[in-house]
C-alpha cells in the first residue's frame, strides 16, 4: 500500500506534475515504448516547464539521470539473476526461501484463485508493454482481495489511497469505490506505475515508491547520489525495504518456484536461476511413494532439524510485538550475537514487517531470560530510537 507516512503534498504534486507532463508530451512517451525516435529524458531536481524543441524535463529527481527511450521498460529482476543482484544474490535467494516458508499458506490460496484476476491484469500490462511480473504487486498488497482495506485507508486489490485514486481518475465516494473494481483499479495502478517508472527508471525503486510514496525514495536518492535500490535501501522506511524484498520473493516464487508452494519449503540444495536443474537432488520421494514422486510436479522436500536437542533444552522463547535491534539485545543481556542470529533466522522478516503474524517468538538462552525480562522495556526504547534514526 501507499503508506500514510508519506508527505501527501509532495506525492500529489509528483502525480499531478507527471500527469501534466504526460499529457503535454504524449508523443514522447509513445516514442519511449515504440522506439521511433532517438530522444532522451533528462531528470532534474526541480520542476521545469519543457519548452518546444527541448528535452523532456521531469520533476523532483536529482540530475543527471538519462533514460534512453529506445530501450523501453527494463525487466523485473528475479531471484537467481546474479548479473543483476551481484553480491546481494545469495541474500536475495535466502530471503526468498524464508518468505516461502512463512507465507506458503497465503501464497497457495492466491495460487488457487489467481487465474481470472491474473488474466485481467496481464491484459492491461500487455496493452502497456509493461512486464507481466508487476501483477505480483497486487499479491503482496492485498492477496488479490478486492475488498481489502488497510489500517491507513488503502482499498482494493492494489491498495490505493483515496486521494491518489482520484488523481488517477477513479471514482471514490460513499456509494461507489472504483478501487474495489479489478479492471478499473488495474488501469489506475498501472498508470501510476508508468508515472513512477518514467521518473525512476528502475522497477525496484518503483515498487519502493509505490509503498512509501515518491518522497522518501527521492530523498534517499538525493542522500546517496545513487539510483540503485541496495545503495539507498538503508535510508528507506523499514516497511518499504521489506515491501521491495517481498515483491522480489513473490514474483520469483510464482514465476520459477510455484511447484514448491504446496510443500512450504525450497530444497536446501536448490540452485536459483533459469539455467539450473529444476529438480535438485534434495527433492526425494517419501517412503512408499517413489513411483508417484517421480512424476512431474510431485516433490517431497527433505529438511534438516533447525535446532539440536541440547539447544532446545537451553532455549527460552519470549513473544515480542515490536522489533528489537539484535545488536542491542546481545550487548544488554550479555549474549553472543551470532547465537541470537542463528536461533532467530527469520527475524529479519519481522523487522521488515513481512512476518505473517503481528508478534515474533524471539529465542534466547534460558540463563538470559531473567535479565532480558528486566531490561525488556529498556531494550524496546533503545531499539525504537535506533530504528527511527536508521531507517
Amino acid at each position: 500500500m501507499i503508506h500514510p507516512r508519506l508527505n501527501y503534498y509532495f506525492t500529489l504534486k509528483f502525480i499531478l506534475y507527471s500527469l501534466v507532463i504526460t499529457m503535454a508530451v504524449a508523443p514522447a512517451f509513445a516514442q519511449q515504448r515504440t522506439a521511433h525516435k532517438n530522444d532522451t529524458v533528462i531528470i532534474h531536481t526541480t520542476p521545469t516547464v519543457a519548452k518546444p524543441g527541448t528535452p523532456l524535463l521531469a520533476a523532483n529527481l536529482p540530475a543527471p539521470l538519462n533514460i534512453d527511450s529506445r530501450k523501453g521498460y527494463s525487466h523485473v529482476p528475479l531471484a537467481g539473476e546474479k548479473s543483476y543482484f551481484g553480491e546481494k544474490n545469495d541474500y536475495v535467494n535466502d530471503f526468498v526461501r524464508k518468505y516461502l516458508e512463512l507465507h506458503y499458506n497465503t501464497l497457495g490460496s492466491v495460487q488457487n484463485k489467481s487465474l481470472s484476476p491474473f488474466s485481467v491484469i496481464d491484459d492491461e500490462l500487455d496493452k502497456k508493454k509493461m512486464p507481466k511480473e508487476l501483477k505480483y504487486l497486487a499479491v503482496i498488497e492485498s492477496a488479490l482481495n478486492f475488498n481489502a482495506v488497510s489500517h491507513a485507508g488503502a482499498v482494493g486489490p492494489w491498495q490505493l489511497m483515496e486521494t491518489t485514486a482520484r488523481m488517477l481518475g477513479l471514482t471514490v465516494s460513499r456509494k461507489h469505490d472504483d478501487r474495489r473494481d479489478l479492471y478499473k483499479s488495474t488501469i489506475a495502478a498501472t498508470k501510476y506505475l508508468e508515472i513512477l517508472y518514467s521518473q525512476l527508471n528502475d522497477w525496484l525503486l518503483v515498487i519502493a515508491a509505490y509503498n512509501s510514496g515518491p518522497t522518501p525514495v527521492l530523498r534517499a536518492i538525493d542522500l546517496t547520489g545513487s539510483h540503485n535500490f541496495w545503495d539507498i535501501k538503508q535510508y528507506l522506511p523499514r516497511e518499504t525495504q521489506g515491501h521491495v524484498l517481498a515483491f522480489i520473493a513473490t514474483a520469483s516464487i510464482f514465476e520459477n518456484l510455484s511447484k514448491f508452494i504446496s510443500l512450504g519449503s525450497i530444497p536446501v540444495d536448490f540452485k536459483f536461476g533459469k539455467e539450473e536443474d529444476p529438480v535438485p537432488a534434495a527433492v526425494a520421494a517419501a517412503p512408499g511413494t517413489a513411483k508417484d514422486a517421480a512424476k512431474p510436479g510431485n516433490y517431497v522436500v527433505k529438511k534438516a532439524a533447525p535446532y539440536s536437542d541440547d539447544e532446545l533444552k537451553n532455549m527460552a522463547i519470549v513473544r515480542i510485538t515490536e522489533p528489537l535491534y539484535i545488536d542491542i539485545v546481545a550487548q544488554e543481556i550479555g549474549c553472543d550475537k551470532k547465537l541470537l542470529t542463528r536461533w532467530n533466522t527469520d527475524y529479519e522478516m519481522f523487522i521488515y514487517n513481512t512476518y505473517p503474524t503481528p508478534f515474533y517468538n524471539f529465542r534466547i538462552p534460558k540463563d538470559k531470560l531473567e535479565i532480558f525480562l528486566q531490561k525488556k522495556d529498556q531494550l524496546g526504547k533503545k531499539s525504537k530510537l535506533y530504528y527511527s534514526n536508521n531507517k
